[in-house]
């Protein structure tokens, strides 16, 4: 079987094409101005907690800082305490790593979890979980538990 990669890099975009027995098989196209910060990764520093809100702002080095909901902190199984208030759970200048999951808008910062998730072709890697995530986009259920195992 034959397989290519193919590229093409301009100041606009980059476009990379695997081809294979000469039929285009993937496109991946990435604008130069399009970079978001969704599924970025930061070693985050929590620098205000809000009891009220249940809610803390988190400094990832970008001019406004994050917002992180207690929803969002992930916990282990079984959820001892999954319902613990945000002040027992984090404190002022505590590093933790969170992911971004929805851009900032206006004047409201990104919006952040603890839940980090690392997607790949067919896998999904969720390093705090103990079972193997599997791309939803594999659709065949054979197929998904040939890489579950």
């Amino acid at each position: 079987m034959s397989e290519e990669i193919l590229i093409n890099v301009t100041p606009q975009e980059t476009r990379v094409a695997v081809i294979e027995q000469g039929a285009v098989q993937e496109m991946h196209i990435e604008r130069g101005n399009a970079h978001g910060l969704v599924g970025n990764i930061y070693q985050g520093h929590v620098c205000r907690v809000l009891p009220g809100m249940q809610s803390a702002f988190v400094d990832i080095g970008l001019e406004r800082a994050a917002f992180l909901h207690v929803a969002d902190i992930w916990q282990p199984l079984p959820h001892d305490g999954a319902n613990r208030p945000i002040e027992k759970q984090l404190h002022e200048g505590q590093s933790l790593v969170v992911q971004v999951f929805k851009e900032p808008i206006g004047t409201k910062g990104a919006r952040l979890s603890t839940q980090i998730s690392i997607a790949g072709r067919f896998l999904v890697l969720l390093p705090q979980e103990r079972h193997i995530g599997v791309s939803q986009r594999i659709e065949d259920e054979n197929e998904r538990e040939l890489l579950r195992e």
